[in-house]
């Protein structure tokens, strides 16, 4: 195929992604609003909460416990509005300001800026509160196995999106206020989390500002790897550069000798699913992208190669774990699907498999994006989960998409 003729059929890729599934989401996502519910709604009210934290401490006891979420979220998601509020998530309106900047860059078009900047102006507000720099984390109380994360608190799994919605806002109009919040994002990532060293060499890195946070999950240390890296290019930070580099160590450490990653390296969280799969290796793509590190690239030829092989079913679809941690109440998941359009269109042209399955995923969404222009949420054993949640995967999926019309575009 000539460049021209690839050139012509990307724009023509572009066009139909655009009118057949971002215009009718973005209609949506005006009259639907920026509130919603969430896939943690379940367990978000303190005598759920406790029922969770029955369950990581008494299996049996706990699972009776939780039981009735449990049931509700696989045969009727809706009585999720049940047990807790709408509300307004951070990295969703993170990946909204990334989406709307992605269009602005195809198309031109200074609304889809306009509507960037309402989010970034939306995420100075929901800031965390009691700390120096700026930084973000869940507007809930998340009752997790180690107790109870309170809402308001940062996380490294956060922070990164909202240094990139910044970060690629400031590319469209250089505005000095996103350069100096930019730096600001950066400080906290590298002052306020723990690093702590592991055998082999290397660091992990804690999840939240805690020193009680022992850390050793896998994609928590790439996220910060990968913001670190990014600011020490952006500001000439070596220090920044030097801390990444022991998470990025610690990251290539704990690939299993099959390619894979386990969500945490503790010994008591082995599991493998498909989208912290693909956080990982997202992360490694972009800093191969700023280092050219040879031991990044081997790690991400590993890797891919492990998940196009074993996180998708008979029908070349996503499929949620490898290695399952529980009892799953569903079939697949939306934001799998999101975050596999992401990878593929970040190494496009470079794993022929994971090409293909970019492309039977988009030849698939029909069956996911309703009639008013929303995604279902998730594919159950019986029916659809259409309860719409922003961080639960609508704003991934339109980040994405978004993400892959400007690679079909030729301006990003």
């Amino acid at each position: 195929m000539s460049s021209a003729t690839f050139s012509a059929t990307a724009s023509e890729l572009a066009k139909t992604l655009y009118e057949k599934r971002l215009a009718p989401f973005v209609d949506w996502l005006g009259a639907f609003g920026e509130l919603s519910y969430d896939h943690q709604s379940y367990f978000a009210g303190e005598w759920t909460r406790k029922c969770k934290a029955l369950y990581y401490r008494q299996r049996w006891l706990g699972t009776l416990a939780v039981s009735p979420m449990v049931l509700g979220e696989a045969l009727a998601p809706w009585t999720r509005t049940w047990f807790w509020k709408p509300q307004r998530f951070p990295i969703a309106d993170a990946h909204y300001a990334m989406g709307f900047a992605y269009l602005a860059r195809a198309f031109g078009q200074d609304d889809y800026y306009r509507r960037a900047v309402h989010f970034l102006e939306v995420l100075l507000e929901t800031r965390c509160a009691g700390y120096r720099n700026y930084a973000w984390g869940y507007p809930f109380d998340w009752q997790t196995r180690n107790g109870v994360i309170p809402a308001g608190t940062p996380l490294i799994t956060t922070v990164p999106y909202v240094y990139e919605a910044f970060r690629e806002v400031h590319q469209i109009d250089s505005v000095p206020r996103w350069k100096e919040i930019l730096y600001s994002i950066a400080r906290h990532a590298f002052e306020d989390y723990f690093d702590y060293e592991v055998p082999g060499g290397g660091a992990t890195c804690s999840y939240r500002p805690d020193p009680e946070d022992r850390g050793l999950v896998v994609n928590a240390a790439a996220y910060r790897a990968f913001l670190l890296t990014q600011a020490a290019v952006d500001f000439s930070e070596e220090s920044w550069r030097q801390a990444a580099q022991r998470n990025i160590q610690y990251v290539l450490g704990a690939q299993n000798p099959d390619g894979s990653w386990p969500y945490a390296t503790d010994g008591d969280r082995p599991f493998i699913d498909h989208f912290h799969t693909c956080f990982v290796l997202k992360a490694l793509a972009k800093l191969e992208a700023l280092t050219g590190d040879q031991r990044i690239r081997e790690a991400i030829d590993r890797g891919v190669d492990y998940y196009v092989r074993n996180l998708f079913d008979e029908e070349g679809l996503p499929r949620p774990f490898a290695r399952k941690p529980r009892l799953t109440v569903y079939r697949r998941e939306l934001y799998d699907c999101a975050e596999c359009v992401n990878l593929a269109t970040l190494l496009r042209n470079r794993c022929p498999l994971l090409d293909r399955a970019l492309a039977t995923l988009l030849s698939r969404l029909d069956e996911w994006q309703k009639k008013d222009g929303s995604f279902r949420s998730r594919q159950l054993f019986w029916g659809w989960d259409n309860v719409p949640m922003h961080r639960w995967a609508q704003s991934q999926m339109f980040r994405s998409l978004s993400f892959l019309v400007l690679r079909y575009t030729g301006r990003g």
